[in-house]
């Protein structure tokens, strides 16, 4: 089996058409069918449905695609490294981070990194509630930048400390609950919960940590703008980091409810997984977040 067998067969499902994927290879339609059929009867299954409209993964074939995929891009990442190792920064790193980290953060990591590594592409993904950390177990990012969960698995993880937050009550600007002066007053508000359940999120955690019920569940949310939205136009009540409830952008629409609990408090930090063997394009980018994270410490 050959890789560049198994690349005619990734472009044929990519493009959908036999056609789009001998103009992708670069040969003709009669070869690359060829190159597939040969495939096919190499391991004795049929990969491609073809009809009027193209071709489609048959199981078998997706189950090809899916770990012809994994290899090519585990291949690609080992050249990148070899040629990092040799002094040429450049590749891909794909971050996931939370939208305080995403404001905070990232802007001055792609301003130092950007300007000393000029070849490495950086691709950055906004993740309101990292807490299960799906992606990086996955492998679909390098690199999570966000809260540290308590229920991390131990050993499962490598963690790295970066700025401090408080995750803080707040309501529209002019709602009723600006007036509560106690989480306890804020009981019976409708809360915008962050995460996948009602049983996930910092709000939970607050009043737990305050020997209080959990308040009920208003909307359940998994993006920075649904949970900015609803809080700004409707009667409830989120958490947010105080950076974000205080930002200039989102002064004229929210407030931060007075209470005289302090908030959750919440370590931004990057996290790897544990069998990652950090690359020197991964070294380098740990020590621009932690340059970005000393900048932020400073204007504070």
């Amino acid at each position: 089996m050959k890789l560049a067998t198994l690349q005619t067969l990734m472009a044929a499902i990519e493009e959908g058409s036999l056609r789009g994927a001998a103009r992708r290879i670069g040969t003709s339609q009669p070869a690359l069918t060829k190159m597939i059929r040969e495939l096919e009867l190499e391991l004795g299954t049929t990969l491609l449905h073809r009809t009027s409209r193209g071709v489609q993964a048959t199981a078998q074939g997706r189950v090809l695609y899916e770990h012809a995929l994994k290899a090519t891009r585990e291949l690609g990442q080992a050249v990148d490294e070899i040629h990092q190792m040799n002094g040429q920064m450049v590749g891909d790193l794909h971050i996931s981070a939370v939208p305080v980290a995403v404001m905070l953060l990232i802007p001055e990591l792609l301003r130092t990194f950007g300007l000393a590594y000029p070849e490495v592409r950086l691709r950055v993904s906004e993740e309101l509630y990292v807490a299960q950390l799906q992606r990086l177990r996955t492998r679909e990012v390098d690199i999570t930048v966000g809260g540290i969960p308590d229920e991390l698995p131990p050993g499962e993880f490598v963690i790295e400390p970066l700025i401090q937050t408080t995750m803080v009550p707040t309501a529209r600007t002019g709602s009723r609950w600006l007036q509560a002066r106690t989480l306890a007053d804020l009981q019976e508000a409708r809360w915008v919960f962050t995460g996948a359940h009602s049983n996930s999120g910092y709000a939970r955690l607050l009043f737990e940590s305050y020997g209080l019920k959990t308040p009920p569940v208003g909307a359940i949310v998994n993006s920075t703008l649904a949970l900015l939205s609803l809080v700004a136009t409707g009667d409830y009540v989120g958490l947010m980091p105080s950076q974000i409830a205080n930002h200039p952008m989102a002064l004229p629409y929210i407030s931060v409810v007075p209470i005289a609990e302090r908030g959750h408090p919440l370590t931004i930090g990057a996290i790897l997984r544990s069998d990652t063997v950090p690359s020197p394009l991964l070294r380098n980018v740990l020590t621009h977040l932690h340059r970005a994270a000393h900048q932020v410490g400073d204007a504070t």
